[in-house]
């Protein structure tokens, strides 16, 4: 995890970048970097993980620098591209091999990376910066506009720290707030005149021409014509790739084990690659001062994980560290937590995210977790029981009326939350093609997974990068 930043036009003082700087200091706390000219600023924050010298940023090769935040998995296959083409490499730093995929290939490089990234080039010939985010948008990428300057960040609060961007809310940002959150629209900010690119677009901006932003990705809906047989082989080759894509890491590594079926997978496809290197895998696991006595099964958790740690952990032959987290901590990080959200979160769930995660920095630099797996695999209530299926709207808030009910009477009588909240749902379900659907169940099916996809997955996955 890094943190990155920039800005185009009037550049400010050497004191206020260092101020937004600073508000990255969390993302980064191994390097930083600052470079400046005509016109042009970028900022970054690193948390270094592969090639800790080479790798330092903001970078620079030939006419275009870079401020690059995230992961490339197939750094390897697109580094051998690019040295079919004669390029040379001076790091093996997947940083030099965004920039270069840049240089050869254009805006078209995003369609070689596969990987999760949010970055920007400023590109001297052209007079223009190029930016982009991964295509389920798991790093950030917030940008506004303000007296002729473009501005970008990693974090809301790094565009804040600028003297001319205020936080100021208005009908929009509150409905979103109270109606949606902590989901938010795909590219909304909340904050007026903030916003946020969505997963899998790009964009540009310069002077000459202004912004401009393009969808490069999408998900498509297909038929699907495998057999059982060959979905499971496929479902297996794509899990075990993507696992041992991320175990790739010049610092020490470690995975969550919660005892459930994700990260249990993902531990012991790990474990075993470990293994044949001679090492033993570091895993994770977290529980609650008097968990046993207090636990209650609901839909989302109908037993405790804790039993199936151990006997997980014994099986892959992983050394596991057990973090305890008391309640009276739990509340002091309930202000740390949406200090580091910078709006609304998920209060304890993010506050306990926050709490674990500073204990495994102890253990590792980097985790490997199972987060998003029910979004995609449908691990939840309302994929497979038939009356929750079925109801219109989103499935894990229908309480529109009782969260409008926080609205001062001034805000009800501007806002309609039935309206607001049912659009949104609709432009959401319209999306699915009828390619395949066989009957309104199938469709159905298909209607969940897209608003899981846009929606309570960006919601989880905003909540570990930023907390983490």
């Amino acid at each position: 995890m890094c943190g990155i930043a920039g800005m185009i036009g009037e550049i400010p003082s050497r004191k206020v970048l260092e101020q937004m700087q600073n508000t990255m200091r969390r993302r980064g706390p191994d390097q930083k970097g600052v470079w400046v000219k005509h016109g042009t600023a970028l900022l970054h924050n690193r948390l270094a993980v592969i090639d800790i010298e080479g790798g330092r940023q903001p970078m620079r090769r030939e006419h275009a620098v870079i401020v690059y935040n995230g992961e490339l998995y197939n750094t390897a296959e697109v580094r051998t591209d690019l040295a079919k083409q004669g390029y040379v490499f001076s790091t093996h730093s997947d940083t030099e091999v965004v920039l270069t995929a840049y240089l050869a290939w254009g805006e078209a490089c995003l369609e070689r990376l596969n990987g999760i990234y949010a970055f920007a080039v400023w590109d001297m010939q052209k007079q223009e910066l190029f930016f982009a985010r991964d295509r389920i948008g798991v790093k950030p990428f917030f940008f506004t506009e303000k007296n002729g300057t473009f501005l970008f960040a990693s974090e809301i609060k790094t565009l804040l720290a600028h003297p001319d961007i205020s936080a100021e809310i208005d009908g929009n940002g509150i409905s979103e707030l109270v109606l949606l959150g902590p989901g938010r629209t795909p590219g909304c900010g909340v904050l007026r005149g903030m916003r946020e690119v969505p997963a899998g677009w790009c964009g540009t901006y310069s002077h000459r021409t202004g912004l401009r932003l393009r969808q490069y990705w999408h998900l498509e809906d297909k038929e699907h014509t495998d057999s059982q047989q060959e979905t499971i082989e496929t479902v297996r080759r794509l899990v075990i790739d993507a696992i041992e894509r991320q175990l790739v890491s010049d610092v020490p590594l470690c995975t969550f084990l919660s005892g459930g079926l994700d990260s249990s997978i993902i531990s012991a496809v790990a474990a075993q690659q470990y293994a044949q290197e001679g090492k033993q895998l570091e895993t994770v696991s977290v529980t609650y001062r008097d968990n046993a006595k207090y636990f209650q099964a609901s839909h989302f958790q109908p037993n405790s994980d804790d039993s199936y740690i151990g006997k997980m952990n014994d099986a892959i032959g992983a050394n596991n560290h057990l973090i305890v987290i008391d309640t009276p901590q739990l509340v002091r990080a309930l202000f740390e937590a949406v200090e580091a959200r910078d709006l609304p979160g998920m209060a304890d769930v993010d506050a306990s995210l926050l709490l674990f995660c500073r204990e495994i920095k102890k253990i590792g630099t980097v985790a490997l977790s199972g987060e998003c797996a029910d979004e995609i695999f449908g691990g939840y209530p309302w994929y497979r029981d038939a009356d929750i299926r079925r109801k219109a709207g989103f499935p894990w808030a229908q309480s529109t009326q009782y969260r409008a009910s926080f609205l001062t009477q001034e805000w009800q009588q501007q806002i309609d939350a039935e309206a607001f909240v049912d659009q949104k749902y609709r432009q959401t379900i319209t999306q699915v093609l009828p390619n395949g659907v066989r009957g309104k169940d199938d469709r159905r099916i298909r209607e969940m997974t897209r608003l899981n996809f846009a929606w309570f997955m960006q919601t989880l996955l905003t909540r570990k990068e930023i907390v983490s």
